[in-house]
């Protein structure tokens, strides 16, 4: 389960991790008030479930109450990649020095943990991490240990952090270990003028398997869910929303999880982790595409089959069908693989749709579905 940004910093505070003053409302006036509170100037920042609000327009400084009242009448109400903007944060500003980037993430091929940190923080962090990967440190943490000063120490020297970031990092993996989170995440920690080090930006994510001990969030109104993921879970579907542009379908949560990674492997961004299980009946391949498709965020679709209980003509007959109920809008790219994979492609090919491709290899199909994306 995801947090919301002001439920993350009100952990980190906990932990004692600083972080701006701050209050959550769903009211322009409320906002207005806020600001007052914390001395007229602010930031006003949307609470969603997903990256990217700065360059959508749902993070707004103000100058004044006034225009914190302003800014939260325009980001109420605004849609962030298929989120709408229900309650806004308005924090008060911090005079940044320095940006630097820090989380802990699961490591599910190695059985563990890592350490992901930068000197170069802030809204570009994938950017460089794209172009020059050597500037992120990636440091394996034993998650039956204690993370140590002195080995918060080395991820700091290693990333380039300053020294009173190692205490951060001490306390954030508290927060991973105590809270059974699988992702605690500050973008941009920040050094300010005066010198202190302080998490402007916070996410967290909980180990779904440990929610009979995670009672405190618990009360969330249905409606602040993801309405993809809400969508997906009342057809019966296994359904995450992530922030890419490449929608993957697959059988089996270990195929699924390797294809996301290829999918990034191959310059592109998984959109979402769709598990559409053992039995891909016609039923299940229009549910899963229909849920796919309205994420407006998807480019190319790409479904990842390995035949195996079930057979690959029949995961084919079961998607020609779903083009009879779903309309194709965005290119499909299908690797069929395993019990009748032969059959299975010859389905296909015999009932012709100019937005269906197909390939051979899973590196293939990934690779045909990124280069899609990235010309829709």
């Amino acid at each position: 389960m995801d947090l919301y940004e002001h439920q993350a910093r009100e952990i980190f505070s906990e932990h004692g991790i600083v972080v701006p003053r701050a209050e959550v409302t769903d009211s322009p006036e409320r906002a207005r008030e806020i600001a007052r509170r914390l001395g007229g100037r602010a930031v006003v920042k949307a609470q969603v479930k997903t990256g990217g609000r700065g360059k959508a327009g749902g993070v707004a400084p103000a100058a004044d109450p006034a225009a914190a009242e302003a800014a939260a009448r325009r980001i109420l109400g605004m849609d962030i990649k298929g989120h709408p903007v229900g309650t806004v944060m308005v924090a008060e500003p911090v005079d940044i020095e320095s940006e630097f980037y820090v989380s802990y993430v699961l490591d599910r091929a190695a059985g563990g943990f890592l350490a992901i940190a930068s000197a170069e923080g802030g809204m570009e962090i994938e950017e460089v991490a794209a172009r020059r990967p050597e500037a992120v440190v990636r440091v394996p943490v034993d998650p039956a240990g204690k993370l140590t000063t002195a080995h918060a120490a080395h991820i700091a020297a290693a990333a380039g952090l300053p020294p009173q970031a190692v205490d951060v990092l001490v306390r954030l993996w508290e927060v991973l270990v105590r809270e059974d989170a699988l992702l605690v995440e500050v973008n941009p920690l920040v050094r300010t003028a005066e010198g202190r080090i302080v998490a402007l930006d916070g996410k967290v994510t909980l180990d779904d398997n440990a929610r009979f001990r995670q009672t405190r969030w618990g009360g969330e109104k249905d409606e602040q869910h993801d309405p993809l993921e809400a969508a997906a879970a009342a057809k019966g579907l296994h359904y995450v929303k992530l922030d890419g542009e490449v929608g993957v379908i697959g059988n089996g949560a270990g195929l699924v999880m390797s294809t996301l990674d290829v999918v990034a492997g191959c310059g592109a961004r998984p959109a979402n982790f769709l598990d559409i299980g053992g039995g891909a009946s016609a039923r299940i391949m229009a549910d899963g595409l229909s849920v796919v498709l309205s994420d407006p965020a998807v480019k190319s679709v790409l479904v990842n089959v390995f035949g195996g209980i079930t057979a690959c003509d029949a995961v084919a007959e079961g998607i020609v069908h779903a083009l009879d109920t779903v309309r194709l809008t965005k290119p499909l790219v299908v690797r069929l693989d395993g019990n009748n994979a032969a059959r299975g492609r010859a389905v296909l090919d015999q009932h012709a749709h100019p937005l269906v491709h197909q390939a051979t290899t899973m590196d293939g199909a990934a690779r045909r579905a990124a280069r899609l994306a990235t010309a829709a």
